[in-house]
């Protein structure tokens, strides 16, 4: 449960040397080999800093193999299907256990700009830079549908909880609600008056969170497409949103380098977690609502305890900006992707 009468974030280090807990962990190193072998995935010893004793230090494997930077990264149910979507237009799916390459589905000429499994992880959807939201077999590697009604790109997109929705939105200021299985374009969401960075959807599949350029977040009617709130507190753009797995929360991340965590139904801002020293790219929930993942153009992935609101971890092994974060369903398995054209798995976690 959220700390809601937390006063401003700590300084992590400066409150473990007063209470004189202090563990730094420095474990180094990356590796990387060849496209399509074994040698693809494998363990080395991360970058991590450890700041309390009570908590593992994750291994990670790491995945080589992309041409350019990676903007999504997308986990199966199970965590063990990976798909990654990049900006060299290729979208990669790979057996992790296995640690085999599955598919490298058809250059799409332009930017992959996210990747979804469906709920139930019988299809992979992506958007990017075309404005296009694809479906496809992710076993055989067939293109099975595809939806064309932005005009811009198609930054995020998000399945309901039932498989039955899908929600998008693009840098032409909308959010769409559509019947994906008959491809029906069911409603089309205005009020941001520049692009829409993210949108993510409550676990009751009632209500859509969208978040943009404009500073604001915005908190929709999934079955009027009313606008209920908008949410305020931001200096610079929101890029990235998630519900608590409960659905009583919001997490936010914005350019101007915070993480602000919301009540959903008052509107009324809890706190805010101050940590990372560059934007905000990525927030993902743990499956308990006892912590949060985020990731930053400044390399790193911070773990936050969400009682006491202070970083617990942080992940440095990725050497350029981290785009994208996901969680597997148990939450022991994280997956990272971002500009060092690397895809990071760290487990146990």
């Amino acid at each position: 449960m959220l700390n809601q009468s937390s006063n401003k974030p700590k300084n992590t280090s400066k409150w473990w040397r007063e209470i004189g807990l202090v563990s730094l962990i420095i474990l180094g190193g990356a590796t990387y080999g060849l496209l399509q072998h074994p040698q693809d995935f494998f363990s080395s010893k991360p970058n991590i800093e450890q700041v309390t004793v009570n908590w593992h230090i994750p291994s990670v494997q790491t995945f080589t193999g992309n041409t350019s930077g990676v903007w999504s990264v997308a986990l199966s149910k199970d965590g063990k299907i990976l798909a990654t979507g990049g900006h060299d237009g290729e979208i990669r799916i790979w057996n992790i256990e296995q640690r085999t390459l599955l598919h490298r589905l058809p250059a799409q000429h332009k930017a992959v700009l996210a990747v979804a499994f469906s709920p139930d992880d019988s299809i992979l959807a992506s958007s990017g830079e075309d404005g296009i939201i694809r479906f496809w077999n992710w076993q055989t590697g067939e293109l099975i549908t595809q939806l064309a009604s932005h005009t811009k790109p198609v930054r995020s997109f998000v399945f309901s909880s039932d498989g039955q929705t899908l929600v998008s939105c693009s840098w032409d200021k909308t959010i769409k609600i559509w019947n994906w299985r008959t491809g029906e374009l069911e409603r089309t969401l205005e009020g941001h008056s520049v692009g829409v960075f993210a949108v993510d959807i409550s676990p009751d599949g009632q209500t859509i969170a969208s978040v943009s350029k404009d500073k604001t977040i915005k908190l929709w009617d999934v079955t009027t497409g009313e606008l209920q709130q908008t949410l305020t507190g931001h200096e610079d753009s929101v890029r990235t949103v998630a519900f608590s797995p409960d659905g009583h929360y919001l997490a936010t991340g914005s350019n101007d380098t915070t993480i602000k965590l919301w009540d959903v139904t008052t509107g009324t801002l809890i706190n805010t977690l101050k940590g990372h020293e560059s934007l905000v790219n990525s927030v993902v929930f743990s499956p308990g609502n006892q912590t949060l993942m985020s990731a930053s153009q400044d390399k790193m992935i911070k773990h936050w305890d969400l009682k006491s609101m202070t970083v617990i971890q942080t992940l440095s092994d990725h050497n350029a900006p981290i785009n994208s974060l996901a969680l597997s369903a148990d939450g022991h398995k994280l997956v990272s992707g971002g500009w060092d054209k690397t895809v990071k798995v760290w487990r146990p976690f």
